[in-house]
């Protein structure tokens, strides 16, 4: 069981874990199967919601035991956060134009180069470095040791 308070809401999750199923599930690689369940206590409406959550994993149980599978699924939203959300609010990814043959696979390459880049620099305004450097190509060979 893991407690957690962040915005608004006490969170405490629970998890099963069972490799009794592994050799019956027609699942490739399953090995393990989970139920995670979630009770939010969101304090602003005073009202509990509860909801349930099923994982199938190919790692054993001694490979991942309840408390990191349950770490695995909650730092599951950390590459939608570090990443996907960063790239459309830099770039206003959702709107681009480019959806046929490998443009738009080119592009999010470039966008992923491009942040990778300013983390490996330490900077932490994602947006506001690339509006600074869009007018000093210099800046940026000098950043790629160019």
């Amino acid at each position: 069981m893991i407690l957690g308070k962040a915005h608004g809401r006490v969170e405490t999750r629970r998890i099963w874990t069972s490799e009794k199923l592994d050799g019956y599930l027609t699942f490739p690689y399953a090995t393990q199967v989970a139920c995670v369940e979630r009770e939010i206590f969101h304090v602003s409406q005073n009202k509990t919601t509860v909801e349930r959550v099923y994982l199938i994993s190919s790692q054993s149980h001694a490979q991942a035991n309840p408390e990191q599978l349950l770490a695995l699924n909650r730092g599951h939203w950390g590459i939608e956060n570090r990443l996907h959300h960063v790239r459309d609010m830099a770039y206003d990814e959702d709107r681009c134009r480019s959806r046929k043959g490998n443009a738009p696979r080119a592009l999010a390459c470039l966008r992923n180069f491009a942040i990778s880049l300013l983390r490996l620099h330490n900077v932490t305004n994602i947006k506001a470095a690339l509006r600074a450097l869009a007018a000093q190509a210099g800046k940026v060979l000098e950043m790629l040791h160019l």
